[in-house]
């Protein structure tokens, strides 16, 4: 897998219409929830599944845990009635970093888990200490030993308050999955908003759930005895969606994104508006166009959600390079974020990092270089100044992307990208 590479010949502008994809960060937490729904012959038949290697991943440790599954023309199908093992290998748990969203729900399901800390991108420090003190107040006796954790709820989960110091993504929906079939209510304070919380609540409430407030900062769950199966349609990804608005903004072109939900990408579109492109909404549908030359925007802060998330901050970065003036970012989420810096300096972008601001002089013209991909936003992000910068550029490590993005050469290239994957 990571001898393929993407190569992109710039300078060709973007003009078409896309479907954006299942959104990652809906379907890997609804499909570790899927082991939750273990009434005898229930199944799970989840639609709009991204096809990423993350989800692949996911499908990989849902047949270890005992689930048939199967994946098929983005639709996945899990039967989870016979749960068998309540851990997740460590080769498994170091696929990708979402397999920590495994510990709620294999913990609901038997009482147990065991696993060892997850892998993914390397974002800086993720303390998973958030959803290990939640889960101790629930009534689960938690021992690290040798990088793992070994959790067990002896005499089964309780319903708790508690409340997060951070709105967590992962916190809030770890504690949502274990609280479904707790004894008694949980409320979670302090809550993430994010639509991809609301979405595993949606979820969980038509499997027989009974989940109030996500997507607000108070969620209430009050546990039941069982869950059943149901045939559920993942929302669209966001931020796949900021993505191709970025590499239209930077390759410049006319882009019809469809199947989206553009209240989710409210905090982005107003600064595509302010670098001088125009967007225009309408239902499921972004219309958007990008004239030469953009204008910078500043500052830029990445904030947990309604604000503008940290995952659009290196494709956003890249259509700014070549934008007239100074722009500012401020990263306010992950410490390790501006990995992708040094592969924009290398195609000629002006950018200086101090600490959690990047500063981005605009230049006139990008250079094609080969570099790799540091993670998986910031490949998207080289991808995105790639297809703004003349000559041909070669981009490495490709497996970073295809874990968040269904074959992002294919959707470019219907749009008249010069690019393939070798």
């Amino acid at each position: 897998m990571h001898l393929q590479k993407l190569v992109i010949n710039g300078g060709k502008k973007l003009n078409g219409e896309i479907r954006i994809q299942g959104a990652k960060n809906a379907a890997l937490p609804i499909m570790a929830a899927a082991v939750l729904c273990g009434k005898a012959g229930e199944k799970v038949t989840l639609r709009n599944c991204p096809r990423i290697s993350d989800v692949y991943a996911a499908m990989r440790i849902l047949t270890y845990l005992g689930c048939k599954a199967s994946f098929e023309d983005g639709t996945a199908v899990i039967i989870p009635e016979n749960v068998s093992r309540p851990e997740i290998s460590d080769e498994l748990m170091r696929e990708m970093r979402s397999s920590i969203f495994f510990l709620g729900a294999i913990l609901g399901r038997t009482g147990r888990c065991r696993i060892t800390l997850p892998g993914g991108c390397d974002l800086g420090p993720r303390p998973i200490d958030m959803h290990i003190s939640a889960l101790r107040k629930m009534g689960v006796t938690i021992k690290e030993e040798y990088g793992a954790l070994d959790c067990r709820a002896e005499k089964g989960l309780t319903g708790a308050k508690i409340s997060l110091s951070f709105p967590s993504v992962g916190t809030t929906e770890n504690i949502m999955m274990a609280a479904a079939l707790a004894e008694g209510t949980t409320v979670i304070g302090n809550a993430a908003r994010e639509p991809e919380v609301a979405d595993l609540a949606e979820f969980l409430n038509r499997c027989g759930a009974k989940i109030n407030g996500a997507g607000g900062g108070k969620i209430v769950i009050n546990g039941v005895k069982e869950l059943h199966g149901c045939d559920y349609e993942i929302m669209p990804d966001r931020i796949a969606c900021a993505t191709y608005l970025a590499c239209t903004a930077s390759a410049g072109g006319e882009l019809a994104v469809t199947g989206c939900r553009p209240w989710d990408v409210e905090s982005i579109l107003p600064v595509f508006e302010q670098m001088g492109c125009s967007v225009y909404t309408l239902d499921d549908k972004i219309f958007f166009s990008a004239n030469r030359p953009l204008k910078a925007v500043n500052p830029i802060r990445t904030m947990v959600y309604p604000g503008f998330p940290t995952d659009a901050q290196a494709p956003v970065m890249a259509s700014l390079c070549k934008a007239r003036g100074t722009s500012v970012f401020v990263e306010n989420i992950f410490e390790s974020r501006y990995k992708h810096v040094a592969g924009l300096t290398r195609m000629g972008a002006d950018i200086l990092v101090e600490g959690k601001v990047a500063v981005i002089e605009g230049v006139n013209r990008l250079y094609g270089v080969k570099t790799e991909a540091p993670d998986l936003r910031g490949g998207a992000g080289l991808v995105a100044a790639a297809l703004a910068a003349d000559g041909t550029s070669e981009i490495t490590n490709i497996q970073y992307i295809d874990r968040g993005y269904e074959e992002i050469e294919k959707v470019l290239s219907s749009l008249g990208a010069d690019i393939k994957r070798v």
